[in-house]
């Protein structure tokens, strides 16, 4: 076993997310190997009630650091990473003139597993150690994306691209030998689901990449999947941009709203997570809540391509689950401080009534502990626990430097409270607060 003796965050992942954390000026952090042989939380605490149970422990001492949980991206793009900072007029200009010439590229594998391994690594880089992404329609980006995770025992989901139609020729499912672009899009989905799912730390994601690229036929099948393997997840996007909802309720009449379409095949259910959810009425976040799906709040693409402002407070009225995601590469930087402080401004200006304050404590819980739980990752029903450090977790961890930039370091020295702690490196923070990510291993 390893001993971490610094400042120690965590939450308790049944309290209010406003006040849920757990914090130790001088903590202690244990982490060991269980019976998989996975690195996992020991014991967390107090230095001086937690230290004397571990005589002889080997410890590193931080001092001047906090250890705080990995961080959870709920949604993103590895093969948009080169077209962050684009300027376009709006979600669709911008797919047309960036995104999906980009994609393109990734039908090459050599160009996918360089771009894999960047993408990765930048996500270490700001600290974050679960993440579900988007590939391409292209095989070879899936496989690419999972070979370099598991290279660096990260833990990633993700899948092949679903879209049969309203796109370019280039980034169209293809049609194998002796079938259709569709039915040959769903069996290499089904292949590379069997061949990645639960092996390391990977798991698969079924992906439409949303309504209006599909087809009925294509939809249909990817529920089909969702129905035969619940223990993989599905992820899309919905309710982003009104241009595109006028677009999907054109080619999907018969369903309630836009993200009925989805409940309509088969595709809303645990473990399903849409991203952006914006536009939504009160029967969808009904709808929402009653399947387990979940939401992905993505701050910076909203504002920066905009969309609009996820409503946090109907969501929590309504009670279903969301968590915070970067959305690279409409999204903005990979920075999840960047990503709360987004989120933040939404929470002050993007409501029915303005002026929602979202506390440091929530913030820092949407993109930790919340994120995990909305991947059905949060330890229930014996599963793997990522997004905290309470004892049985993975040992996911960032070490970070309140001290990094020199205003940081005046701010965060006169910090009286967790919160004003908290904040200060919401605001003020980037990647030179992540002194060192550490990735929970088998050994």
């Amino acid at each position: 076993m390893q001993g971490y003796r610094a400042a120690l965050l965590r939450f308790d992942p049944a309290a209010d997310p406003k006040q849920s954390a757990i914090y130790e000026a001088d903590g202690l952090l244990v982490v060991g190997p269980d019976a998989r042989g996975t690195q996992v939380v020991q014991a967390a605490g107090d230095w001086a009630t937690l230290a004397p149970r571990f005589p002889g422990l080997v410890v590193e001492h931080l001092p001047g650091r906090l250890i705080a949980p990995g961080f959870v991206d709920l949604h993103l793009h590895y093969p948009q990473t080169n077209v962050i900072g684009s300027p376009a007029d709006g979600l669709l200009p911008w797919l047309d003139n960036y995104t999906f010439p980009e994609e393109q590229r990734f039908e090459s594998p050599e160009y996918s597993a360089a771009e894999a391994a960047f993408f990765l690594d930048e996500l270490l880089r700001h600290g974050v150690t679960t993440a579900l992404s988007f590939a391409t329609s292209h095989p070879a980006s899936v496989q690419a994306l999972f070979t370099a995770a598991q290279q660096r025992q990260i833990r990633l989901i993700t899948g092949l691209c679903l879209m049969d139609r309203h796109a370019p020729a280039g980034l169209l499912n293809r049609a194998g030998s002796a079938t259709d672009a569709t039915e040959q899009s769903l069996i290499d989905s089904e292949r590379l689901l069997q061949q990645w799912q639960g092996v390391d730390r990977l798991g698969y994601a079924i992906t439409p990449r949303f309504a209006p690229t599909s087809t009925d036929a294509q939809l249909r099948g990817a529920g089909q999947l969702a129905a035969r393997y619940p223990e993989a997840w599905v992820q899309s996007h919905v309710a982003e941009n009104r241009d595109e909802i006028a677009w999907a309720r054109a080619l999907f009449p018969q369903s309630r709203s836009y993200l009925a379409t989805y409940a309509d095949f088969g595709l809303m259910r645990e473990r399903s997570v849409y991203a952006h959810c914006i536009h939504f009425d009160d029967d969808d976040r009904a709808l929402m809540r009653e399947t387990g799906a979940a939401a992905a709040v993505c701050p910076t693409s909203n504002l920066f391509l905009g969309s609009g402002f996820f409503d946090y407070a109907a969501a929590d009225r309504a009670g279903f689950r969301y968590g915070l995601a970067s959305d690279v590469g409409g999204g903005t930087s990979f920075s999840p401080f960047h990503t709360m402080l987004a989120a933040y401004y939404v929470g002050r200006e993007g409501q029915a009534k303005p002026g929602l304050s979202l506390s440091p404590q929530q913030l820092w819980w949407q993109h930790t502990v919340g994120a995990a739980q909305a991947l059905g990752l949060g330890g229930r029903a014996g599963g793997p626990a990522v997004g905290n450090l309470q004892p049985g977790c993975d040992a996911d961890f960032v070490v970070l430097n309140p001290q990094a930039t020199p205003l940081l370091a005046r701010r965060t020295a006169r910090a009286a409270t967790l919160d004003e702690l908290l904040f200060a490196l919401i605001v003020l923070g980037d990647d030179r607060v992540v002194e060192r990510t550490v990735i929970s291993q088998a050994f």
